[in-house]
């Protein structure tokens, strides 16, 4: 991606009025994996922006019926040549990566099919590196933001995550250890509305995926027709927050359209291809400062972020980062989320930790402060009347007792 190129997607993505989706997509997967970053973002580009972004979860372009055709014949193995009784040509949804088609086997079973787009890792790659080079020039003027929502940190994981996902066999693997984890935590912390489509490896390469139909609504539907019930959302936190700081294993990229509420009322996570690892130095401060901030113990919180530090500050230093620090939560335990942003304090609250007190956030921060943004979102949009972090002290006390945080 170019300068002017990049100059322009920041145009479209802040401007007043929709934003030209078709030219997005124009620019390839990199430029629609960060617009569906910023479609949860209703702080930062306003509510109506943000519901017209969404669209690029799952409507993205579409391939060709004859392209989708020649993929098939020419990538898909055998042994799904011999199985697939039918296949549906019109594609039952479209994402930055890929399309998926309904489709039967020879058993009866109801499959959906997804099939890799055509010469998308290469230009990804190449439009990684032209924007990592233009990040390194800013960083290089401003050395903090490596340390504060560091931009090359950023495309990194949106690299690595996205390359992982461009070979389906990662979304059987991803897939398999999640579940895994879930049973191997069924006695300490069970997680009974979760589970995980049927994969069937047999049929599946890299570049065609067959897995079960799941009959149900994804997140973003059940936003869109407004019956996300809060019971529901609180559930699907608690269990994301079990994996990201009690396993340190994780969804990477849990968005409203990777998440089905089946008709049993279960948690289906799909688009598993990007398991994310969140190593403990990083997940255990974090998990703290969110639990204190719960019981609205706020020396508690400030001194969790201390240990992202490598080392502990000066005690000059301490007392600046804490009054900071109590500038900005100076109202927090009053407000909702829909007048306080758990992202806009999450940055913040970064900003401070690095100024302040020398913490080190790193490229294993931001699969965390990335779910956080998606888990802020989702409520913005649903429920902004909601305290958040309150809510959240249940599940908080729970993770802690149910997976030995200490």
């Amino acid at each position: 991606m170019r300068l002017l190129t990049f100059v322009r997607f920041l145009r479209e993505i802040t401007k007043e009025g929709a934003a030209d989706l078709d030219w997005i997509q124009e620019q390839g997967l990199l430029a629609v994996k960060l617009t569906q970053i910023f479609a949860l973002r209703p702080d930062m580009i306003g509510v109506e922006k943000c519901r017209q972004l969404q669209k690029m979860y799952r409507n993205a372009s579409t391939i060709a019926i004859e392209d989708f055709s020649k993929i098939l014949e020419e990538k898909a193995p055998q042994n799904f040549h011999n199985s697939i009784d039918s296949l549906d040509e019109l594609p039952l949804a479209a994402a930055s990566v890929g399309q998926v088609h309904r489709g039967k086997l020879k058993t009866g079973e109801e499959v959906v099919v997804k099939v890799v787009k055509a010469d998308h890792k290469k230009r990804f790659q190449r439009d990684v590196k032209k924007l990592i080079r233009l990040m390194r020039v800013s960083i290089a003027f401003s050395p903090k933001l490596r340390r504060v929502g560091n931009p090359v940190s950023l495309l990194r994981h949106v690299e690595d995550y996205t390359t992982r996902e461009l070979d389906l066999r990662n979304e059987i693997k991803g897939g398999a250890e999640l579940k895994s984890i879930q049973e191997r935590l069924n006695n300490s912390f069970p997680m009974p509305r979760l589970r995980f489509p049927k994969y069937y490896p047999e049929l599946s390469n890299e570049y065609v995926l067959v897995s079960e139909f799941v009959r149900g609504k994804t997140l973003e539907e059940s936003i869109t027709q407004q019956d996300l019930d809060w019971e529901y959302l609180i559930e699907l936190f608690r269990i994301h927050g079990a994996y990201m700081f009690g396993v340190g294993t994780f969804h990477g990229d849990l968005h409203p359209g990777n998440c089905i509420i089946d008709e049993d009322g279960h948690f289906v996570f799909i688009d598993n291809g990007a398991v994310c690892e969140s190593p403990k130095n990083v997940s255990l401060p974090l998990f703290r400062f969110f639990e204190s901030l719960s019981k609205r113990d706020m020396d508690g919180a400030f001194e969790a972020l201390l240990g992202l530090a490598g080392e502990r500050p000066s005690e000059n230093k301490v007392t600046r980062f804490k009054d900071k620090m109590s500038t900005i939560y100076s109202d927090f335990g009053d407000k909702s989320v829909g007048e306080q942003s758990l992202t806009d304090l999450m940055m913040k609250t970064v900003r401070a930790a690095v100024e302040e007190a020398g913490a080190d956030f790193g490229e294993e921060g931001f699969p965390i402060i990335r779910s956080l943004m998606y888990m802020d979102g989702l409520v913005l949009r649903t429920h902004p009347e909601v305290k958040l972090i309150v809510e959240m002290g249940p599940s908080l006390k729970e993770f802690r007792e149910g997976l030995g945080l200490e």
